[in-house]
This record gives structure tokens, sequence and C-alpha cells, in this order.
């Protein structure tokens, strides 16, 4: 069996994210393209302190760049992503929408279960306006089709028509268009939405649907446990009887030669490397991950990976944040060095950095760095300054080197 050791492990997986692939000066949708396929997916969060969820993983990898790219891709014609449960909410490539055709229907067959029932009678209905209408939003639907909100499940606070719109378009009879301005999704028939080649390929099994997901998940990890293949797209690593599996899966490709089995320096579970992964020497990353980010998603593998130790805390009270709000995980090299809680202040057009805070064995360099970047990513959100606050053993060396760059 293969060896790697914790480094070549981290560099694997940095090169399989897109972390070594030449930038080009100027982001083109061949850049946007190759990115995705690096990454897999692009997960959507509505929160927008500093940049929307699904934007910033591009940014971390091809630098500054036109976000009405992804705007084509996502809601244009050639259409080359959609979005849809592929992690959790997420863009994907348009591709993958009959390898999701097992989740469709596993989705339609446990209808109602998972905290809300979409009203039945409402469905043909609502569908029918669709197929009549076109794009439409939930609230181009309320008037006509919903009743009161309901109120038991905090944060599910959504109208009649939106609940049966998302499960539509979770099983597959509506697919979403793109999003507006708001943020709000908009739905349309799938005929409409995808590219009919699309369309008329064969729906796989669901042992082949998963197999290629999996195949997938490896290709974008580079190196992985068994728990990190079925993350990456959310399938489930002890399926109940009868249902595809993540271990059929990489046996099937280990069989095939696709995956090799690796012991990796310090993992506790077995891994597997996948047979066109590089091993770089070396890794010249300088980014700000996203909390959403692939690289930083599934904790336990940022912890294996990188000795970090990670959590959102968007959700925790203000006064139990250990980091602050909006934390970024900061990549320089091959290693997450430092993080950082930072919004997008748009009133001023100043990025806040309320805290910043070093780990352990930060080079010395780490600061001037971050700068750096800070200035990079300020640039790209169009705001004209950066305003480092005192939370954090980081945020003296970070107010040092801005105003040395100031200087300079």
């Amino acid at each position: 069996m293969d060896e790697l050791s914790a480094a070549q492990a981290r560099r694997v997986a940095l090169a399989a994210q897109g972390f070594c692939d030449r930038p080009h000066a100027t982001p083109t949708m061949r850049t946007l393209t190759r990115t995705v396929a690096r990454t897999g997916v692009l997960q959507v969060d509505s929160v927008n302190v500093l940049q929307r969820a699904h934007l910033m993983p591009l940014y971390s990898r091809m630098g500054p760049y036109d976000t009405d790219l992804l705007v084509r891709a996502s809601s244009r014609r050639p259409r080359r992503l959609v979005e849809y449960f592929a992690h959790v909410q997420a863009l994907m490539p348009v591709e993958l929408w009959p390898l999701m055709q097992h989740r469709m229907d596993h989705y339609r067959a446990q209808r109602g279960k998972w905290g809300f029932a979409p009203d039945t009678d409402l469905e043909p209905r609502i569908l029918a306006a669709v197929a009549e209408r076109g794009p439409v939003t939930a609230r181009d639907l309320d008037e006509e089709f919903s009743g009161p909100r309901v109120k038991e499940h905090w944060g599910w606070n959504w109208s009649d028509a939106r609940r049966v719109l998302d499960y539509l378009a979770m099983v597959g009879d509506l697919a979403v268009a793109g999003r507006t301005r708001q943020f709000e999704v908009i739905y349309d028939l799938p005929e409409r939405v995808l590219p009919a080649e699309v369309l008329r390929v064969p729906t796989p099994t669901p042992q082949e649907a998963v197999t290629a997901l999996v195949r997938r998940a490896a290709r974008s990890h580079g190196v992985a446990s068994a728990q990190c293949l079925a993350d990456y797209y959310r399938l489930r690593l002890q399926p109940a009887p009868g249902r595809p599996s993540v271990r059929t899966a990489v046996e099937q490709l280990v069989q095939e030669g696709e995956l090799v089995p690796v012991r990796v320096e310090d993992w506790r579970r077995p891994a597997w490397l996948h047979r066109d992964a590089r091993v770089p020497r070396r890794v010249g990353a300088r980014a700000l991950l996203s909390p959403f980010d692939p690289v930083v998603w599934e904790r336990s593998r940022t912890e294996a990976l990188f000795d970090f130790l990670y959590r959102i805390e968007i959700y925790t009270p203000v006064h139990k944040r250990v980091h602050g709000y909006y934390v970024l995980p900061f990549l320089l090299g091959d290693r997450l060095v430092a993080r950082v809680d930072l919004k997008a202040d748009r009133a001023s057009r100043t990025l806040l950095v309320p805290g910043a805070f070093a780990e352990a064995g930060a080079p010395p360099e780490t600061a001037y760095e971050l700068v750096a970047e800070l200035r990079r990513l300020a640039g790209w959100l169009g705001l004209e300054d950066v305003s480092v606050g005192s939370h954090g053993d980081l945020a003296p060396g970070l107010r040092s080197a801005w105003r040395a760059s100031l200087a300079g």
C-alpha cells in the first residue's frame, strides 16, 4: 500500500481543488468551467455579510473575476450549471441532473417527512401555472395560491406557493432557472431550463448514480476517506438495506484501478488516492476560503488535513463566539495559517476586519500576506478601504502591516 505524508495529502487535496492551476490574467468562461470541474459543486447560501457563498470559491481559485460569468453559466443559454440539492443547495454542472434522479425519487417517496407537507391539491395547479406562465418566483404566485403563512417551524415560515414550488423542484418536476437580484429562486419546467441533450440521457440505476458521484467526489478530493467521499454529494455512508452504497462504489472503483488504497500520516480512517491526482512538490496558494468552500466544509477532513479546528459561529450567541460571526480561514502555501472575521460595509465602502487570529506555527509573513489578500478582496468587492479591529492575537500585526502597506 502506498503512503502519503500529511504534507503530501494537503498538497494533493489543494491541487485537486484547483489551487495549482495556472491563473488566467482575466478570468473567462473557460476559467470558470475549469474551476467548477475541480470543485464539482458550488454551495449556495443566503448569508451576504461578505459575498454570496457560491461566488467565493471561484474567487479563491480564480482571483478577481466578473460575477456575471456565473450568472451567465447558471441562468442563460448555453446553460452550464443548475441549482439542486447536490451537496446541500448548490450549483452543479448540468450533466449531474440524471445522477440526481435517484435523490428526486427518494424525496418523492419521503414526501412530507422533512418537517412540512406541501398541499397535494395545490401541486397540479401550481405546476400548470408555471407551465403556462414561464419562469416564476414564489412571490409571483402568492396572491393566487397562498393563504396565511405558518409559523410553527423557525426558518420555514414559507408561503404555500413557496413550499409547493420547493417540493416540485426537489422531486424534479420543476428546476431552478436562476435567482433574482433579491436572491429569490426562479422556477421553471426542466425542459425550459436544462439542455435537451441532458434530459435525453438515460436515467442510471441508483447504484450507478452513486458510483458516478463517488467518482466525481474522488477527483475533487484527490485523496479521501469513505466519509469524505460520501459527504461531498451528501450520500449516506451507511444506507438502509436495499439502498445504493458508497462502499460498493469504492470497491468497484478500486477494482477498476481508479482509486488506489493509501495510508495517510496521522489519518485514522482508510484512504484512497485518485489515480489522476497530482502530488505537487509545493502549492503557492494565497486565498481566503469561504466557510462553505469545499476545502473546509467537511470539518473532520479539514482537521485531518490541516490540523485546523473550524466551526462556523453564525448561529452562536454573540457572547459565546470565539472568533466572530463570519470567519474565513486564510490559506498560505499548503497550510491554513490564520482566520479572519470579515464584513463588507457597503455603505462606507469598507472591508471590516473585526478579528484576526494566527494559527500555531504561522510564518512571520502571515500578516503581510493577509494584508495583500484583503486589499485584493476589497477591490473585487468594490470597497475602497480596509479597517482592522482589535479582536485576536493577529490583529495588532495586521494593523501594522496595513499601515506599512499604505506608507509604502
